[in-house]
């Protein structure tokens, strides 16, 4: 606990308050050490490049990791900036193109579900959101080991006004705010933790495992379902444009509007891979093993 605080108070915050020339500085730095002699999880990244896309040459795939860990550097940073970042700030760095098409169905007293992959910056997003939208946002989160960290990063992406919600009781919370107006973002990329209530399918040329929530809320609560897709416009900048997919859940046969969203983020990948988040383990589940006893 004293290293946490330690870390926090006297590395984290000081780095967090300096202006943002210096902190991509930092990141040129770091990008040095993590590519260069750290290697940071680079076979990960390696073999899941070389998977998602065969048809690339191995000088083609080696270019788009380096652009990778160089993106993933001022990540890093930009997450760190996050702590300590004004509002104004997160205006200027954050732009949501099109929050009317969210708060349309604000003034028809509907709520929403957003979905997105960790593409470009969702840190920045996190904190940007609430003050763009009409209806109480909620994000979603897979809550920390360490009690001290997990209050930390709480804290900080609610500091604007969203709010957050352990995967552990979305249920509840859906219960709970059934009666309220509210935009409930899904980042639906991660490797689900139940993979027998996953949806299967082929998602950057592999038979993918996809978390199946926020399909599964949208109808049960019969809330239109919108993609969001963050784009870097130049370093430390970023736009968020949003995109509904359907009006009407319940029309949708099961699993279809779960390949709508993931075929939308594997566009938006294909176009720019480099800003995807390629050091986690994706294609841990294999389909044959974990379905014999589905």
């Amino acid at each position: 606990m004293v290293l946490n605080y330690f870390l926090y108070y006297l590395v984290i915050i000081p780095i967090s308050l300096l202006p943002f020339p210096f902190l991509y500085l930092l990141s040129d730095f770091f990008f040095i050490i993590i590519y260069h002699f750290v290697g940071y999880r680079k076979k990960v990244v390696l073999a899941n490049l070389h998977n998602s896309f065969p048809e690339k040459s191995d000088k083609e795939i080696n270019a788009v990791c380096k652009k990778f860990y160089r993106h993933f550097c001022d990540l890093i940073i930009e997450s760190i900036k996050i702590f300590t970042i004004s509002e104004k700030q997160v205006k200027k760095r954050m732009r949501i193109l099109n929050p009317e098409v969210v708060n349309r169905f604000y003034d028809e007293g509907r709520s929403v579900v957003l979905v997105g992959g960790h593409v470009n910056n969702w840190e920045l997003y996190a904190v940007a959101i609430d003050a763009t939208l009409k209806h109480q946002s909620i994000g979603i989160y897979k809550k920390l080991k360490s009690p001290f960290w997990d209050n930390a990063m709480r804290k900080t992406r609610q500091k604007y006004g969203l709010r957050m919600v352990a995967t552990k009781i979305v249920k509840d919370v859906f219960e709970q705010d059934k009666n309220k107006l509210t935009a409930t973002i899904f980042g639906a990329d991660q490797s689900p933790g139940n993979v027998k209530s996953a949806h299967w399918m082929t998602f950057l040329n592999q038979e993918t495992a996809v978390t199946f929530g926020s399909e599964k809320y949208a109808k049960l609560y019969n809330m239109p379902m919108i993609y969001g897709e963050i784009t870097k416009t130049k370093r430390g900048h970023y736009e968020m444009k949003y995109e509904v997919l359907t009006e009407s859940p319940n029309e949708h046969p099961e699993g279809e509007i779960t390949e709508m969203h993931t075929k939308q983020l594997e566009k938006a990948i294909k176009q720019a891979p480099q800003y995807w988040l390629w050091t986690h383990r994706r294609w841990k589940h294999k389909r044959k093993q974990e379905t014999v006893d589905s």
